[in-house]
Formats: C-alpha cells, structure tokens, sequence
C-alpha cells in the first residue's frame, strides 16, 4: 500500500514539475523573453525610410564596391589620437584603413593629436594623404571626447568645405576589418551600436534627466546610435557638431553632464534630425557580442582597457 501510494505522489510530483516548466517557457515566449540564442530582427530600413546598410541587402558587386561610378570621392577621415592613444591604436587604424576604407577614392586622413611629431609613417595608395594638426590636451576624457564636435565643426567650417565631398569622423580604438564602400556615404550618417541593436528603446542608454539637452524621454527615440562613427557631407557634419556641441555647452551653463557625454546628445541630435543613411553595428562591431547571424563585420573595436590609456578617471 505504502509503495502505491509513493508511486502515485512521484508520477504526480513530475506531471507539477513538467507543468510549471511548460509555463515558465510558454510566458517567457509571450513576453519576448526568449533564450540568448533567439535570432535578432535585422531591420532594412528606418520608419523614415532611411536606408540601414547591410552587407546582405546589397547586390554582390555592391558589397564593399570600390567604383565610383566614375570620378572618385574626395573623403576626410578624422580620427583623434591623443596621449597614450596614439601609439596604441593609430597606426594600426591606419594601416587597416589603408586595406579597407573606400579604396580607389582620394581619402585625407585627419589625426587631431598632442604630439604630431609621434604620428607614424605608413605608405599610402595614390590619391591619399594625412595631415596632421596639433591639439590641445584636455585635462579629463571627458571633456576630449565632448570637444571634438566643436574641433571637427571648426575644421570643416574653416578648410574642407570645397575640398570634399564626404567627411566621417572615428574613435581610433578600433580596426577595419572589412570593405568600406561607397554605400557607406550619405548626407548624414549614424551607425547603430551593437550593444543595442538588438534590443528596444526603452532599454537604451539614453540621458534621462529633463534637464539635460540630451534628454530622451522613456518610450521614445529610434536606436542607439554609437559616437564612434559618423559623418555625411560637408554642410551635414558641420549642422551635426554645432547641434550637438550646443547641448554640450547648454548642460556646462546648467552644471550638468550627460550620462554617455558626447554619444548621449549625438542621440538627441539624431533623434531630432533623422540620418539619411543609418550603418548597421557591422561597421562598428563588439567582437565579445554571441549573435552569429549578423552578415559580416567591417570594423572592431578593441577591448577597452580605460586604466592603461586614460590619464585621468
């Protein structure tokens, strides 16, 4: 009798478990709670109809083409490098960017740094050049990466308008690893972070003070767009850098600083004014990310190793 009645309560104790199982899976699908491995939806174009760049939505003879079309683009790079950066990252930047970055076209290569002198010496195809341009050093990081809108809108303002047709602008803690072709260029453009490409606006990193200028109310906004890369035509970068510097300033007068400083008010920069091309995270891609379906990686950046490159906290 006894051994019945045990039988019993273990066939019932597994039939409970089965069925609190089959619930906890049948909820975490409704809820969009699935497993890691789940496949991210890869969107193809904005809700604004802005193209989203990805390497399987191009013709073959697109992907990372090097045609012109005829006369070739005159495109600047500008790429900060500045302290402990420069000997680190920039020369290999460079030299893969030699190896990827719109090859055929006439390319000039900007390293904004405090010590010119230490820019290093690569061979260049033909058509392509780098200047060099000495610039103060900021005390914080911080304060680096925030000033440069007002540095790269200066620059183009005062020698590039005329003399190129497309500027784009980079951290240099990261590697070309792929093809960059003329279907990056557009008059304004953002690339979408690969830490949230994946996920929905309401998990966004965005500022959240009202009294921010960068601020993004909850529910809002479109991506998360990373300040790694972007960049557009001339007038577009110029319009971008003094938009987002003015937030900038806005919140210094305020004694406010945004959350992710330049990046969040590159956000509501973006927010406000759409871009006209929007590159997927393959072209600025974190290499510690699992997801296997996207197409192919043209840009990596390096693991951040802040305590070894950063002077200050």
């Amino acid at each position: 009798m006894l051994r019945r009645l045990s039988g019993r309560l273990g066939l019932c104790l597994l039939v409970a478990l089965g069925c609190i199982v089959t619930a906890f899976v049948l909820h975490r699908q409704c809820h969009g709670r699935m497993p890691r491995r789940t496949k991210p939806e890869l969107n193809r174009t904005t809700e604004w109809g802005a193209p989203i760049v990805w390497s399987d939505t191009l013709a073959p003879a697109q992907v990372g083409s090097q045609d012109a079309g005829g006369t070739p683009f005159r495109v600047v790079v500008t790429v900060f490098a500045i302290g402990r950066y420069l000997d680190k990252y920039l020369p290999t930047f460079l030299e893969t960017a030699e190896r990827y970055f719109l090859l055929g076209h006439e390319v000039t290569y900007f390293v904004l740094t405090d010590f010119p002198s230490y820019v290093p010496v690569i061979d260049l195809a033909p058509g392509r050049s780098l200047v060099s341009i000495k610039v103060k050093k900021q005390a914080r990081w911080q304060d680096i990466c925030m000033d440069r809108m007002k540095t790269i809108g200066d620059l183009v303002e005062s020698t590039l308008m005329g003399l190129a047709d497309y500027v784009f602008c980079f951290d240099v803690d990261q590697y070309f690893t792929g093809p960059w072709g003329p279907e990056v260029l557009g008059d304004t453009v953002a690339v979408i972070h690969a830490g949230f490409f994946s996920k929905r606006p309401l998990t966004f990193p965005y500022e959240r003070r009202p009294k921010s200028a960068a601020y993004i109310a909850r529910g809002e906004g479109d991506f998360y767009y990373h300040a790694a890369v972007f960049g557009g035509c001339c007038s577009g970068v110029v319009n971008m850098t003094r938009g987002i510097f003015r937030g900038i300033v806005r919140d210094r007068e305020k004694g406010i600083e945004a959350i992710w400083h330049d990046e969040s008010h590159l956000n509501r920069y973006f927010f406000d004014n759409k871009p006209s091309k929007v590159l997927s995270p393959e072209y600025s891609w974190d290499p510690s990310m699992r997801w296997k379906d996207v197409p192919s990686v043209r840009m990596t950046y390096w693991p951040k190793e802040y305590k070894k490159v950063r002077e200050h906290p």
